[in-house]
């Protein structure tokens, strides 16, 4: 198998030896920066970010007069990260302790807010609870009690600079008010979804420590390669399957979601026993593990967890993959909605994911599910198998190179942006070319923003249904296609006309949701709804219905496999158009389709890639950059290196800046006389 990227590391051990206090060389890099009251900690899984907030958050409490530390996590499984550890033993001052009573994300309960507050007026010194339980903390207790208190935020991607992310408004709460210490951390600093995490503004008073998946694994002691690929496939997956998934590599298979285009109408069960047949004859069930024993044609077993299966075995099978440590331990294993974000399966190989995903987000974390390093596995390799779009060979290929355009600059962690979509009323003087349209979409908003005039659309016109549409729209668009009624109709189209689901059964939602509101107000919102989930949801699609285009959600059809998909979110990965980049080297037949394979990606090339994102940023003129130069050239000769681009010393970020835009320069000069 060829692959999309594929990168090659040095294997120098450096970013997994410690220093004489116990840091690994990420760790000891965000140590230096302890004593910023705001701290953005960008850096890839596997790197040691839990433990690097340990040692910031102990100093923090011991040295620098901090009264308390609080850890968010996206969710439960993740706290496990944070539990109570040793330090001292590898030469720090002190250790890590978390009382079981303050780690709230060990058990389950409805009393979480309150021992939240409990131990805000306590003594005890460190809680572990989750972006929920912090979230509704907050709104209970505001920003005073968290003055003089660290608030350590772990996958800070969840948060967002959009008005309608309460995690993100509740960090500029707190930033507002400036009598709070924060740490932020990420392995993925993007969201895919248009809005960056944090405001230029906001993000300008962090200190900021960034630590690449190259610096990440070039310093492994195994892992050597990683490789990233897309491939297209015609018909099933579940037969084009078996052409990618090698048994004698440990792999993570993601298969689609049950309501997702690619799914097929056997059901998620018997999907994952047709991937079992592929690999061999199923014997059994393993009565300690609750893995199933697949025998191979050549005699030997395969151990396969099954956490598809939502059955009362999957706690079983759960509680087994937590105790694995050795190699043998586990073969393969087969997921849907986990084993992504935060989990930790070192021996894991390819991370094999079936189906378009409408988050690079999601993307970025999966890769970190096979980055870990460990001895003998020399090689990583993320795989998505994809339905071949219904499009032209070029224009897929322009898609896909924007793809790994989008990849490489998250493995640089920097921003990747899809457009910001708001919503107006279209007055009967805004057709651009004199026709009568339904929608328009404009580009006069603020930069990154998208302005959708829509015909009859109803604008909030009143202090409630403004609040509710700008605050609270992620969490009710949650609600509703959590709703049963939705889901059912959006799992058979069929039977369920789309105007029953926009008219009928999300304003039933919204109502039980917020029963103060009036048919005015109520109506404004579900509009608001359903023009957001129109434009930024993969599974919803526009339909206009009567004199208005809102009144028709539809969801896939039993033909509509979604294939365009991929090509239309990489066609909406707008900041990326401007690195004029082409990592595509040629198209090769693949099961009756076709894969693109790329050039080669090595360290040098990510470092032009990292320049050409650097120069769509910086502002300099080319007397400041001459002026430099004999700088950057004394720094080199010092250091033995040029200037990085994600040092915090400013200078030196401003002689990389300076370097970056001198060889733009001259490849612009370059250009210009080969035409």
């Amino acid at each position: 198998m060829t692959d999309f990227i594929k990168v090659t590391y040095a294997q120098s051990g450096a970013s997994q030896s410690t220093n004489a206090m116990g840091m690994r060389a990420m760790q000891s890099r965000a140590f230096d920066e302890r004593g910023s009251q705001y701290l953005l900690v960008k850096a890839p899984p596997a790197s040691g970010k839990s433990r690097a907030l340990m040692f910031i958050a102990l100093d923090k409490l011991i040295n620098q007069g901090i009264r308390k530390a609080i850890v968010a996590v996206p969710e439960r499984s993740i706290g496990a990260s944070f539990k109570a550890t040793p330090l001292s033993k590898d030469g720090f001052f002190s250790d890590w302790e978390v009382d079981a009573e303050w780690n709230l994300t060990s058990a389950g309960g409805a009393q979480k807010t309150k021992a939240f507050a409990d131990f805000m007026s306590g003594n005890a010194k460190v809680l572990v609870c989750t972006h929920a339980t912090l979230r509704f903390a907050f709104e209970q207790l505001g920003s005073a009690s968290f003055d003089n208190c660290l608030l350590a935020i772990d996958e800070f991607h969840h948060a967002s600079a959009d008005e309608n992310s309460r995690l993100g408004e509740l960090v500029r709460a707190l930033m507002e008010r400036d009598k709070a210490h924060i740490v932020a951390m990420t392995g993925s600093y993007f969201r895919g979804d248009a809005a960056p995490v944090l405001r230029p503004e906001d993000e300008a008073r962090f200190n900021r420590v960034t630590y690449t998946y190259y610096e990440q694994l070039n310093g492994y002691k195994d892992l050597k390669t990683l490789g990233i690929g897309y491939h297209f496939y015609r018909g099933r997956y579940v037969e084009a399957i078996n052409e990618i998934l090698d048994p004698s590599k440990k792999t993570i298979v993601h298969i689609p979601s049950v309501r997702s285009a690619e799914a097929t109408a056997e059901g998620k069960l018997v999907e994952v026993d047709r991937i079992l047949d592929h690999l061999g004859s199923v014997t059994g069930k393993d009565e300690k593990t609750g893995f199933h024993l697949v025998r191979q044609a050549n005699g030997k077993i395969l151990k396969i967890a099954d956490l598809v299966d939502d059955g009362p075995d999957r706690e079983h099978v759960m509680a087994a993959l937590r105790e694995v440590e050795n190699r043998d331990d586990v073969d393969i294993i087969i997921a849907l909605g986990m084993a992504k974000e935060g989990f930790d399966w070192i021996w894991c190989e390819h991370a094999l994911t079936v189906g378009y995903r409408g988050s690079l987000t999601e993307v970025i974390q999966i890769i970190g599910r096979a980055t870990r390093d460990a001895p003998g596995k020399s090689h990583a390799q993320f795989t998505n198998l994809i339905a071949e779009p219904d499009a032209t060979e070029d224009r897929v290929a322009d898609a896909v190179n924007n793809m790994l355009k989008a990849i490489a600059c998250s493995l640089l962690m920097e921003q990747v942006l899809a457009p910001n979509f708001k919503f107006k009323t279209k007055d009967d003087g805004d057709e651009i070319d004199g026709s009568p349209k339904e929608m328009d979409i404009v580009y006069h908003g603020h930069p990154g923003e998208t302005v959708i005039t829509i015909k009859g659309f109803a604008e909030p016109s009143t202090e409630r249904s403004r609040q509710i549409i700008e605050t609270d729209l992620a969490d009710l668009t949650a609600a509703i296609f959590q709703d049963e009624a939705v889901l059912r109709a959006s799992m058979s189209p069929d039977e369920y006309a789309p105007e029953v689901v926009s008219e009928v059964y999300v304003p039933r939602v919204i109502q039980k949701k917020y029963p103060d509101l009036t048919e005015q107000e109520l109506e404004e919102v579900r509009q608001a709804v359903v023009a957001n989930g129109v434009f930024k949801s993969p599974q919803v699609e526009f339909g206009g219905g009567g004199g208005s285009a809102l009144g028709e959600v539809v969801g896939p059809g039993p033909d509509d496999k979604g294939d365009m998909r991929f090509v239309r979110m990489a066609e909406r990965l707008v900041n990326i158009d401007e690195l004029t980049i082409d990592l595509i080297d040629r198209i090769n037949p693949f099961q009756r389709a076709y894969e693109i394979l790329s050039k080669s990606v090595t360290a040098d090339v990510l470092k032009t890639i990292h320049g050409a994102i650097a120069m769509t940023k910086i502002a300099m003129s080319e007397e400041e950059a001459v002026a430099l130069y004999p700088r950057i050239r004394a720094f080199n000769a010092e250091r033995g290196h040029e200037p990085s681009l994600g040092s915090a010393n400013p200078l030196e970020r401003r002689m990389a800046e300076a370097l970056a835009w001198l060889r733009d320069a001259k490849r612009k000069r370059m250009a210009s006389r080969g035409a």
